[in-house]
């Protein structure tokens, strides 16, 4: 395959799934820019690492496991730069306020502080579970087994529970 071809099946592929670069990109910052800065760095390393994709594993297992990784090494360089520059922004999902009424805008501004605070890897395991992702497509994903993924899923899940009731009724 000569350098246009290869070029225009990426192109294709990360059109395809665009989707899930905005979801992570979402999931791992806040503002504008820094989605901005996150995108283009998974692309990139998409790019970078494309003549070693195998196969065996859908082009979304792929995107996923790059992106999560890249955003997982994008949010703790920022989180590092940020606290030192300023205060660390709470919340890192922003809807649109037109879309939803009051309880749900606060259920899912709770949800958000909840996410917010999980580790990245836990954050990651969060997105691909809401985002229906089988645990065998998760465990793929993230290099985990898929046991693993149903007792971390099931633990954040619990504490999700208790937490969310507990902000909830404040």
């Amino acid at each position: 395959m000569d350098a246009i071809e290869k070029t225009e099946i990426f192109l294709s592929i990360i059109q395809s799934n665009k989707g899930i670069i905005y979801k992570v990109t979402n999931m791992y910052c806040k503002n504008v820019e820094d989605r901005q800065d996150l995108s283009q760095e998974i692309i990139i390393q998409l790019w970078k690492s494309f003549d070693n994709y195998d196969d065996k594993f859908k082009h979304s297992t792929w995107i996923y496991r790059i992106s999560l990784n890249v955003a997982i090494s994008f949010y703790r360089k920022e989180n590092s730069r940020r606290k030192i520059a300023n205060p660390l922004i709470n919340g890192i999902i922003d809807f649109s306020d037109d879309i939803f009424n009051e309880d749900t805008e606060m259920d899912l501004k709770i949800l958000q502080q909840l996410i917010s605070q999980l580790k990245d890897l836990d954050k990651a395991l969060m997105l691909l579970y809401l985002e229906e992702k089988s645990h065998k497509e998760i465990a793929q994903i993230i290099g985990i087994s898929e046991t693993n993924v149903a007792t971390k899923i099931n633990r954040i899940k619990n504490n999700f529970k208790e937490s969310f009731f507990q902000l909830k009724n404040k």
